[in-house]
């Protein structure tokens, strides 16, 4: 089977949040399975001044984008991973937008990519039996495909596999830049790609794509209700029976913390001794050495991931002062909404010594927080799979998450009276049902060999890819059949 997973962002080559990491460690494992995959994606700046920078392969593509013609450029530093570039488009600093917000051409930027991606297959003559397309900015893709290329003999067996990450991510547009897409007014509608006077290209994948699916079964779920189908559940309930859910993994090459080469110790499940020093440098390293001689008193929760509403982190800025009480410390990274950004550092340098926030993304860091912290705090309002749990349940980092989405799949709740578990899961989005979970985590913390089974039993989980990708490759199937 020749697949061809179309994302807007990949590990290794780009990151804003966990799609990079999904569509990126999918393709791996397809390699290493002997699957024929590639990957396309835009050339970001990033790329360009990236370690190993993709070349030119000559190859030119003119894409119409309204009444213009653009040219783009097709990159490769391997057989199998291929970039388009416009520096028009592509050559920015970030990825999307800034933290004041979204480019304002967005829509173009992703117009161009999504038909560039077809018209980079027949530059190259790359026929995929599937095109697995990811979120919005791809979503135009395989509506591309039902309309103004729907009698081009190249595609004639080309289906299409649509993944909503996150359908709080929709790529609305004013109806003004509807004539960029070149689809012509009869598909706003709606029943096309209108949605409340706007373009949708979220919804566009989803009303055109073979099969469709996101990323675990619960969210699957819940996306079919009003609260949490942003404006789509009826959309997503048409298509129901080609709606389906596959629980994201994790790459457990690069998440390992028996040989993880940026925490201090390296440890396993069978000897769990080496976290103890991954948390006692990751105390020093953020707040001196005064708590060390307590560090197994010192509970150490840690938040790693976007800094946006859609994480919970109101709930933590309103908790701060109950948290604090129980004798916590709190690591937070990441960036994202200027607002909690700036929140959050102010609670920083309110709380020196009790709570540490970095703002942005540093690798070496981040690992050394699932490695160091006790406990992974994740209060998300909606999860639709979550990567930061499983990596936390790999380094014996006890979750600590909201009963929604990828966390309900993934994580067990502790059950006091088996002392089976391997999380703690709250209901109710409020700061008090937190802190409750909290509390419930603190009371196995001081129970030394409760708290040591409930690291063991999260580490000898399995999220590891392999069973993820064989499920992606049943949906193919499917997709191929609907397409024949």
């Amino acid at each position: 089977m020749k697949i061809l997973i179309a994302t807007p962002e990949a590990v290794p080559y780009v990151k804003t949040g966990g799609l990079a990491d999904v569509a990126g460690t999918l393709w791996k494992e397809y390699k290493d399975i002997k699957e024929e995959a590639y990957i396309i994606l835009p050339l970001y700046k990033k790329i360009k001044e990236g370690q190993s920078p993709p070349g030119d392969t000559g190859v030119k593509i003119r894409v119409p984008v309204g009444d213009r013609v653009i040219e783009g450029r097709i990159f490769s530093n391997q057989s199998s991973s291929y970039f388009i570039g416009c520096d028009e488009f592509f050559d920015r600093q970030e990825l999307y937008g800034t933290p004041e917000g979204d480019y304002i051409d967005n829509a173009s930027r992703f117009i161009f990519f999504s038909r560039g991606i077809l018209e980079t297959c027949k530059a190259l003559n790359l026929k995929p039996d599937v095109i697995h397309c990811n979120d919005w900015q791809t979503g135009l893709v395989p509506l591309y495909l039902k309309t103004i290329y729907s009698a081009d003999k190249f595609f004639k067996n080309t289906a299409t596999l649509f993944t909503i990450h996150n359908l709080g991510y929709q790529g609305l547009f004013p109806s003004s830049e509807m004539p960029l897409t070149n689809l012509g007014w009869k598909l706003f509608n709606p029943e096309g790609m209108e949605f409340y006077g706007k373009i949708n290209f979220l919804k566009a994948g989803i009303i055109s794509a073979d099969i469709l699916n996101t990323v675990s079964n619960t969210y699957a779920k819940e996306i079919l209700n009003k609260e949490f189908g942003f404006g789509l559940d009826g959309v997503l309930r048409v298509r129901e029976t080609d709606l389906y859910g596959v629980i994201n993994g994790i790459d457990y090459k690069e998440w390992d913390p028996s040989r993880d080469e940026f925490i201090p110790a390296n440890y396993s499940h069978d000897d769990i001794s080496g976290k103890v020093s991954c948390k006692k440098e990751l105390m020093k390293f953020l707040f001196g050495p005064s708590d060390i001689l307590n560090i197994g008193r010192i509970p150490l929760i840690g938040m790693v991931g976007r800094l946006s509403a859609q994480k919970g982190l109101d709930l933590v800025l309103n908790s701060i002062d109950e948290l604090l009480s129980f004798g916590v410390r709190l690591v937070i990274l990441g960036k994202g909404d200027e607002l909690f950004q700036r929140s959050f550092s102010e609670i920083a340098k309110k709380y020196k010594g009790m709570v540490s926030v970095t703002i942005g993304f540093e690798e070496t860091l981040a690992h050394r927080i699932y490695a160091g912290s006790d406990f992974f705090l994740m209060p998300s309002r909606y999860e639709p799979c979550g990567l930061g749990q499983l990596i936390a349940l790999r380094y014996g980092c006890i979750p600590i998450a909201r009963r929604t989405g990828g966390p309900v799949d993934t994580i067990q709740d502790y059950e006091p009276m088996t002392s089976k578990g391997t999380g703690f899961l709250f209901s109710d989005y409020t700061p008090s049902a937190m802190q409750d979970a909290v509390k419930r985590a603190l009371c196995v913390y001081t129970d030394r060999d409760k708290r040591h089974k409930m690291i063991i039993d999260g580490m000898k989980m399995d999220f590891s890819w392999k069973k993820s990708a064989e499920r992606y490759i049943e949906l193919y199937r499917s997709a191929i059949k609907k397409r024949l």
